[in-house]
């Protein structure tokens, strides 16, 4: 099987896209996400078209293909609040921009939460922005994230997404990132993810699923919590994970982690898993020392 397996990496504006990708092959992934500057704000800096190439090339020799890359809208836009919904959509439309500059073709969004709006004001106001956004010549897809379903989240189960794409004019232009931690969250039970993946088909259509991201759960199902967990640490569990990552009808889809970093027990540092994640994910075989060997390897 071709194995499409990254994580979140950084991305500063000192090294651009091409500290992404060295970072993306120290932990042995062929795919990568990142953010274009940081996720609690809408601060960015201008592209280093110098840098884009330079990491192209290094793409290119690893055989990471740049189409498998995934960018990610940091979480505080929200266009189902009506309040900054003109705020979201202008920023979006230049992150939309931005992707199109780095050559990156996939724009995760979480999908926004119905702030002193009812749930279908929300949902309106979603679709509105989409058109707006997504009314360019841009080869940029927006894929909307499946949510856990804490407190007013839109995109709590696959009903609320299909409702939302049916209704986006550039029905190309529009897919699905499936989250594991989301969906068993949001009451998906991976338990028997076939049976899961069948309804998210029937109801939305997996030719709409692009992106997975692939993280354990602190919390059981349906909880609507939202917490993710390290690979076989939580309650979803790593032959569930493993089921998922492997499934034949997900093949040619990147699988991302955005697991949580391994803190040093001292609460001043914390080290990436995904080096050894990753590891785990390629020889199908759980790691009970993983915490110990990743505090040890970064000591």
């Amino acid at each position: 099987m071709n194995l499409i397996i990254g994580s979140h990496v950084s991305y500063k504006t000192d090294t651009g896209l091409i500290g992404s990708v060295k970072e993306a092959l120290s932990y042995n992934a062929n795919t990568f996400m990142f953010y274009t500057g940081a996720p609690q704000n809408t601060n960015r800096s201008s592209i280093n078209k110098e840098y884009v190439e330079e990491a192209k090339k290094l793409m290119e020799d690893n055989n990471i293909d740049i189409n498998n890359v995934i960018v990610h809208a940091p979480y505080i836009v929200n266009l189902a609040n009506t309040n900054n919904f003109d705020f979201s959509v202008s920023f979006l439309k230049q992150e939309v921009k931005r992707c199109s500059e780095l050559g990156i073709n996939k724009l995760v969004l979480h999908p926004g939460s119905a702030v002193n709006v009812s749930k279908d004001e929300g949902i309106n106001n979603i679709i509105a922005g989409l058109n707006i956004i997504l009314d360019n010549d841009f080869d940029v897809i927006i894929l909307l994230e499946t949510m856990a379903g804490k407190g007013n989240e839109i995109g709590r189960n696959f009903e609320q997404l299909n409702e939302i794409i049916k209704k986006v004019k550039f029905s190309d232009k529009i897919g699905v990132c499936l989250d594991t931690c989301h969906i068993s969250d949001a009451g998906y039970d991976l338990n028997n993810f076939d049976k899961v993946l069948e309804e998210f088909d029937n109801i939305i259509g997996l030719d709409k699923l692009m992106c997975i991201h692939v993280n354990d759960s602190k919390n059981v199902v349906g909880s609507h919590k939202d917490r993710h967990e390290n690979i076989g640490y939580g309650n979803i569990g790593f032959d569930n994970l493993i089921n998922v990552i492997y499934n034949k009808k997900l093949e040619n889809i990147p699988k991302i982690l955005e697991t949580p970093y391994i803190d040093n027990g001292d609460k001043k540092r914390a080290f990436p898993p995904y080096l050894f994640e990753i590891k785990m994910i390629r020889e199908k075989v759980f790691n009970s020392n993983l915490i110990n060997d990743i505090i040890s390897y970064y000591k």
